[in-house]
């Protein structure tokens, strides 16, 4: 049983110098290899740089994408800005237009009853043209 210890313990040995010897490796590298390695280095720096190119280009693209979308922002705003003034233009012409049809309909009999002479016939016009002038001024 002694022996089979000793055998034991001899193998245990051995298993693990030759697994260290295993993890160690080896200095030696063949040519090819070695090659092979280098090309694989090479291709990762050119890569390495390739990448750092296009996230300068994303970061200058990113930029130039803010400054639009503000631009596009402000444009939106002078937009509402603008409508709501022609809103408000247009209610105001659309009441000026009542007011003046009202005060047309208004000078409109006087107009008529005036029409015996020949003098209040060329004085209507000039009436026309009166409220003609009150839109003018505004």
């Amino acid at each position: 049983m002694t022996q089979t210890m000793m055998l034991r313990n001899l193998a245990a040995v051995a298993a693990i110098t030759i697994f260290s010897v295993g993890l160690s490796g080896c200095d030696y590298w063949p040519p090819a290899l070695q090659t092979q390695i280098e090309q694989l280095r090479s291709e990762l720096q050119s890569a390495t740089v390739e990448k750092i190119q296009l996230q300068n280009q994303l970061a200058s693209f990113t930029k130039i994408k803010d400054e639009l979308q503000t631009q596009v922002d402000d444009l939106s705003r002078a937009n509402r800005d603008k409508s709501s003034m022609i809103n408000s233009l247009q209610n105001s012409l659309a009441a000026a237009q009542e007011r003046l049809a009202k005060s047309g309909k208004v000078a409109t009999p006087k107009a008529g009853a005036v029409k015996p002479s020949a003098k209040a016939t060329q004085k209507a016009p000039v009436k026309k043209k009166a409220p003609a002038k009150a839109t003018g001024a505004r």
